[in-house]
């Protein structure tokens, strides 16, 4: 059987997506098959997978960093949040049910077996899984539910690496406080810590290491320093990608900050962009409408604000719009939802493109090579439940375009095509999986790593 480890957190965003693709970067290089693992992601940034289905843009990002092409067996359980109190499951790729939280903690029996089933066909096919915790370990409301963290590991009995924000401050209390309020079963998994994000010189920090290592009689993995110059697409974060100068000639930007906005990195080349959620003063270049888990509510959402008639008088001064995905549906004619897949209904668009959207049971979720009228290629990918008439491909009225492809924007060439500026190129990805690897190694006790896995 392959070899397993999971890398849960003190707390949530201590750096465990991080971690764990820096740790199958790592393992690459040590000639190894890897594959990465969450058992319950929660985001509305997600990436479809050549097998079919979608899982979460972090595990996609390991898989990247690993090598290997992104599986849904890396992420059976992916929630994506339509509201406050609702979520749609997405279970081996595929959405499942809309449910409240109540009502998903009491799917936790078929749910478990589910990730053990994409677990088991994991382990079976790569030599080591890195899987990933959510929140922080020491959850001990939500143990007896729980999928991701000891409802994985300790009965699969998988070594854990906890990870603690040095940054944040308290990694005293969050490293000793959570291996304290842990069951001792699960105690036992706990093989090691480390100490992320930490600034200046670890020496400085020899003799809190020391003492953590003493009051826990668990070993430090290592002090590893903040690294901000290295770009790794996250579970919720907008962009992998932060130029440290901007071009002079760039056009004023506005993305509509949606409540239950997705894919966020459709615009790691524009960081520039003022993202806005209520009608903004003076006249934009650009005005762009995201992708939306719930586009019904979110298009209410615009209206309440007077975001509405705000994008009409900027299109009429002249600025390009353009919606992506739901953004795309929401500036139609009217988006009809016969079947309840949001709130039921009908509800009257922006009417800036003469198209109708009916919303679908059926989502469709690929990958696609896209081309621009100069015959330049770019990779873009399609996530959304909705049929769009006339044409899925997008449609030009003046200066107010729709597409459904996200990524697009992720394209120098896309960029440049559509504003007539090209924005700075981004670091290469396996570049930067190769940072991160490097960063990795150089703070790791790799000889206890080793163990650690093994």
């Amino acid at each position: 059987m392959a070899k397993s480890l999971l890398v849960g957190g003190a707390a949530s965003s201590v750096g465990k997506s991080w971690m764990t693709a820096a740790v199958c970067r790592h393992l690459k290089r040590r000639g190894l098959r890897v594959a990465p693992f969450k058992a319950q992601n929660m985001s509305n940034n997600s990436y479809p997978c050549e097998a079919g289905g979608e899982i979460g843009r972090a595990q996609v990002a390991q898989a990247e960093a690993a090598g290997v092409e992104p599986h849904p067996d890396m992420n059976p359980v992916l929630l994506k949040p339509i509201s406050d109190t609702q979520s749609q499951v997405v279970v081996h790729g595929k959405p499942w049910r809309n449910l409240s939280a109540k009502d998903y903690y009491q799917q936790t029996d078929y749910l478990r077996a589910r990730v053990a089933e994409s677990f088991e066909r994991l382990l079976d096919r790569y030599d080591v899984v890195v899987a990933e915790g959510a929140g922080g370990l020491a959850e001990i409301n939500l143990r007896s539910v729980d999928l991701v963290n000891f409802g994985l590991a300790t009965p699969f009995q998988v070594p854990v690496l906890l990870v603690a924000d040095i940054d944040r401050g308290g990694v005293f209390p969050a490293v000793w406080g959570t291996l304290g309020l842990l069951d001792p079963a699960d105690r036992r998994l706990v093989r090691a810590f480390a100490v992320n994000r930490f600034r200046g010189d670890p020496e400085l920090f020899a003799d809190g290491r020391r003492m953590l290592e003493e009051k826990t009689e668990t070993p430090c993995l290592g002090v590893f320093p903040f690294a901000p110059e290295i770009h790794v697409d996250e579970e919720d974060g907008p962009l992998a990608f932060a130029p440290t100068e901007l071009p002079e000639d760039r056009p004023r930007i506005a993305i509509l900050r949606f409540p239950r906005i997705s894919n966020l990195t459709d615009f790691r080349l524009l960081p520039w962009a003022d993202w806005i959620d209520r009608p903004a003063s003076g006249d934009y270049d650009v005005v762009i409408l995201p992708g939306s888990k719930n586009t019904i509510a979110d298009l209410r959402w615009m209206k309440e604000r007077g975001l509405d008639q705000w994008l009409v008088r900027q299109a009429e001064a002249g600025a390009h719009v353009l919606g992506v995905c739901a953004g795309y549906q929401m500036l139609g004619e009217r988006i009809d939802d016969p079947h309840h897949v949001e709130a039921g209904g009908t509800e009257d668009g922006l009417r800036l493109l003469p198209v109708t959207t009916t919303l679908t049971r059926a989502k469709t979720t690929k990958a696609v090579q896209a081309r621009l009228a100069d015959g330049r290629t770019f990779g873009a990918y399609e996530i959304h439940m909705g049929e769009t008439t006339p044409g899925a491909e997008g449609l030009q009225v003046g200066n107010v375009r729709g597409t459904y492809l996200h990524g697009a924007l992720e394209s120098p060439d896309v960029v440049e095509a559509w504003l007539g500026f090209r924005p700075a190129e981004p670091v290469g990805k396996e570049e930067s999986y190769e940072q991160l690897a490097d960063w990795f190694e150089a703070s790791a006790d790799l000889d206890l790593f080793t163990e650690l896995y093994l």
